[in-house]
């Protein structure tokens, strides 16, 4: 068994095929020498597997922060110790060393971005490209702020997961702190009403609640318990300003 066989047994079952599937291979030799000759049809969305596993979702993280990285033409060492602690963190050492050793080999590699998504798209739900997003924007700001080049290649990738613009929006306004970000990470403007206000809080709590990338493991859980924190934040923020009790 490859050196990379753990990530099979976390859960991969996709990202064996398509693009991934292809990227994958580099890792593990002739086990997967014909997954690039796998294609996946947009049109037969409906007899794919939405409910992915957590080793799809991981790799699928390793590949599109590995491109990422790589927008504004080189990968900065605060962006690897990102990922790195991100990670260890999360997953322990033994997967930190595994998602390294795969950037490094990835940092090399053209990586196919649009056939990468749209092959994530037809396969993850909703909730769990969301979180990825998410994961993504944490990485592009890890230099301390998002270059132009880094802020495209994030829109295009969130365009070809099929996440709406406003979910783009709020994400972005994440990592960014000042009462405008806030009305966007609630999705709104400063022209709504409170009542407004209120409702685009309660709709993104329900968007964004934990339950729905429980089935990615409890790290993963507690990462979108970070995101609700945030969206919490946001709509304090707007409270005092408003003085909406």
């Amino acid at each position: 068994m490859p050196k990379y066989g753990k990530w099979i047994g976390a859960g991969l079952g996709f990202a064996m095929g398509g693009p991934l599937g292809a990227l994958l291979g580099i890792f593990i030799g002739s086990i997967f020498d014909n997954t690039s000759r796998i294609n996946i049809d947009p049109q037969q969305q409906n007899s794919l597997n939405t409910n992915s596993g957590r080793g799809d979702f991981m790799f699928s993280l390793i590949v599109l922060a590995t491109a990422i990285m790589k927008a504004d033409g080189r990968i900065m060492r605060s962006e690897l110790d990102y990922v790195k602690e991100f990670f260890k963190h999360n997953f322990g050492l033994e997967a930190t060393r595994e998602a390294m050793s795969m950037i490094k080999e990835l940092s090399k590699k053209d990586i196919p971005i649009t056939d990468v998504c749209q092959q994530i798209r037809y396969n993850m739900a909703s909730a769990a490209r969301t979180q990825l997003l998410y994961f993504l924007f944490g990485i592009a700001k890890a230099d301390g702020s998002v270059s132009t080049d880094e802020l495209q290649v994030m829109e295009n990738i969130s365009n070809a997961l099929g996440i709406d613009y406003n979910t783009f929006l709020s994400i972005k306004s994440m990592y960014y702190d000042d009462l405008n970000s806030a009305y966007q990470v609630l999705g709104t403007n400063s022209s709504a009403s409170n009542e407004e206000i209120k409702k685009a809080y309660r709709k993104m709590v329900m968007e964004n609640h934990p339950d729905k990338v429980g089935h990615l493991g409890e790290d993963i859980r507690k990462a979108a318990e970070d995101k609700i924190t945030q969206i919490n934040l946001a709509y304090e923020k707007i409270k005092k300003q408003r003085n909406i009790n």
